[in-house]
């Protein structure tokens, strides 16, 4: 049995990632500073892990945390290309200083393995497709170059100091726990939330920019699918997380209408400054490294998403 720590562990990721984790009884440990992350995500779980409420920044925190530690699901971060670009020190410092911080402590505490939760917003709005870790990056928002100067700080500690890393670019995660009511959250919790209660839903420019979205499943067998593969095979390396299909906005509201049974048309609104127009991965180099395969598909994930969500937004009194 190997000890874990999740940072942001409270959050939509770091949150999937423990349950699976205590499901399989391993011991786990993460700490949140409550930015993003919510208590309610730790529910059910509060027994099983050790929990402390500490920021990527408290250097001395975060390096309790990692002693003892065999493994570290570094998810914490300003999560959010909009959040960004109001705010670029603040997304900076989370994930720039934040992801140095704990970089310093799990080589101090000699941990196994530092797996990053890395982003594809790496790759910017190159037209080619699909993206290949090979292609040189181009971010464009402050948070894909904050994302981007995490896994070149990742592969530095495994070049210098010998500290196993691994990141994992994300490609549009979603599904249970990821926060609808934050102006910065991702397009499927807004769209789902809004569907249930009967609001209008808002696309952003005209609905064609197309994503490869991930069920939250995916990236959570992905993390640890990279913890247990040869250091040869992973380790200072970059891997796309995804399910290697595409689907624009458009059809997404379409596909979620027929799901719920919501019959609104939307709203379209200006374009979002940082916005990336299509995104679409290849994820062969996960699959020959360690093992990867989506499991869940994108329909399957939307079904999943949705009946966690009638649960959640239900009123309490039901």
């Amino acid at each position: 049995m190997a000890t874990y720590l999740i940072t942001g562990i409270a959050g939509f990721i770091g949150s999937n990632l423990a349950q699976e984790l205590v499901r399989r009884g391993e011991t786990v440990r993460g700490f949140d500073n409550f930015e993003t992350g919510k208590r309610e995500n730790l529910s059910g779980l509060e027994r099983t892990i050790e929990f402390r409420e500490i920021d990527l920044l408290d250097a001395e925190g975060v390096g309790e945390m990692c002693q003892g530690a065999d493994y570290v699901l570094h998810q914490a971060a300003l999560a959010s290309v909009p959040r960004s670009v109001a705010d670029p020190l603040k997304s900076h410092q989370a994930n720039i200083n934040g992801t140095l911080n704990l970089l310093l402590a799990a080589r101090e505490a000699k941990v196994k393995r530092v797996i990053y939760a890395a982003s594809s917003s790496a790759y910017g709005d190159t037209p080619t497709l699909p993206k290949q870790e090979s292609m040189p990056p181009n971010p464009i928002s402050p948070y894909a170059v904050q994302k981007l100067t995490g896994e070149l700080y990742l592969n530095s500690f495994y070049s210098v100091y010998g500290l196993e890393t691994v990141s994992l670019r994300y490609f549009n995660i979603f599904g249970p726990r990821q926060d609808p009511s934050s102006q910065y959250s991702g397009v499927l919790a807004r769209f789902i939330s809004q569907m249930l209660s009967g609001e209008i839903c808002t696309i952003f420019g005209d609905g064609e920019q197309s994503r490869d979205f991930t069920y939250v499943e995916n990236a959570v067998n992905a993390n640890l699918l990279a913890c247990a593969a040869p250091a040869e095979k992973v380790c200072g390396k970059v891997f796309n997380v995804a399910t290697g299909d595409r689907y624009s906005l458009n059809e997404t509201f379409r596909m979620l209408a027929g799901i719920i049974g919501y019959s609104e048309k939307p709203h379209y609104a200006k374009a979002r400054t940082g916005d990336v127009k299509h995104s679409l991965a290849d994820v062969s180099r996960a699959r020959e490294a360690f093992g990867y395969e989506p499991t869940v598909n994108f329909e399957e994930g939307l079904r999943r998403t949705v009946e966690w969500y009638k649960h959640a937004l239900a009123p309490a009194s039901h």
